[in-house]
């Protein structure tokens, strides 16, 4: 009796990570916030990630989710190595812009999960048919 609700548990967080790696909103999000800390000065290296996530939310509209979900994935995972090399000091952590760097780098994060699980789990066969479906 014990086992029924554990595994419930998990396949329901299994389920839930792979509807937020299939979701075109996760990636959009991520760029506007990474445009948001970015634009004021203009630093290039970080702002050349915005439109390849706004390319993956292009291509999730278009049917490709699961290719769109490991470029989401790959590039999360590229910024957050990448933000996690700058310090910073314990009182900017707290300030406005320290807590749209901590949401950012959360949301890099479970792009990462939700992405990798999408693309690792994704059935290329249903998509193709699913888009098929959608061209007749």
């Amino acid at each position: 009796m014990a086992e029924g609700p554990t595994e419930e548990a998990k396949v329901s967080l299994i389920q839930s990570a792979k509807k937020w790696g299939e979701s075109s909103v996760p990636p959009t999000l991520l760029a506007t916030l990474i445009a948001s800390q970015h634009l004021q000065p203009p630093q290039y290296l970080p702002l050349s990630f915005v439109p390849v996530l706004l390319f993956s939310t292009y291509l999730n509209i278009n049917s490709f989710s699961i290719d769109a979900a490991g470029l989401n994935a790959a590039w999360s995972g590229l910024y957050l190595v990448l933000a996690r090399r700058r310090k910073q000091g314990f009182v900017n952590k707290w300030g406005v812009r320290g807590i749209v760097r901590g949401a950012t780098m959360g949301l890099c994060a479970a792009n990462v999960v939700g992405g990798g699980l999408t693309y690792a789990l994704g059935r290329r066969k249903d998509e193709d048919a699913k888009r098929q479906d959608g061209l007749q």
